[in-house]
């Protein structure tokens, strides 16, 4: 049976409207005591339910809140008991197998490869730079800026993101900077330099 169109949709509303009705409700308007019982004791069924209905919606939302934060409690302590693990001078494949700690790694040439280098602004002269290491040492990180005759060399990074945090040339005007980054591998540069990376850094 369809629903009259004179009722609303919204559970709020609908509430706020069946009150309403209620209270206006006389044998004089053709209701019995029969009926208004009846629907007073429905719609404060309906009440319980719909307030039950909401605060369950807010209880699942926080218990996978709940969930999230715990797992990822429990990831950052694997992560740091796997590391310990690998950087046992005994560690081995077999082991890391047995654990199941060895993933699948993506196989890189290093001699032929470079590092994608990525970027981010962070606004007066910050600037994150993420890039990929593979089974590399690291990567040396170059830059150039607008006034600079030739790269800088502004170090090795062997975790990514690498922080530029130097101050912009002019304190208030925007800067190009230009970066490029290239494998380490036994203290010794490997492979090609990364695409030119370019940064407008403001103010």
């Amino acid at each position: 049976m369809p629903k009259s169109t004179f009722i609303p949709a919204g559970d709020h509303d609908f509430l706020v409207w069946i009150e309403h009705f209620i209270a206006n409700l006389t044998p004089a308007t053709g209701a019995t005591e029969s009926d208004l019982a009846a629907l007073k004791a429905a719609s404060a069924d309906f009440r319980d339910k719909t307030i039950h209905t909401n605060d369950t919606a807010a209880l699942a939302k926080q218990a996978t809140a709940d969930k999230n934060a715990s797992r990822e409690s429990v990831e950052a302590l694997i992560g740091t008991i796997v590391r310990q693990i690998k950087a046992r001078s005994d560690y081995n494949e077999g082991q890391g197998a047995q654990l199941g700690i060895v993933g699948p790694e993506r196989t890189q040439d290093l001699a032929t490869s470079h590092p994608d280098l990525s970027g981010i602004d962070q606004t007066g002269g910050r600037v994150a730079l993420s890039f990929t290491k593979y089974k590399s040492e690291g990567v040396n990180i170059y830059c150039q800026r607008e006034n600079d005759a030739d790269w800088v060399l502004l170090g090795r990074a062997t975790v990514s993101p690498f922080l530029d945090n130097r101050p912009l040339l002019q304190t208030g005007k925007p800067e190009l900077r230009r970066y490029t980054a290239v494998f380490m591998l036994k203290d010794q540069e490997i492979g090609q330099y990364s695409d030119d990376l370019v940064i407008n850094c403001a103010p």
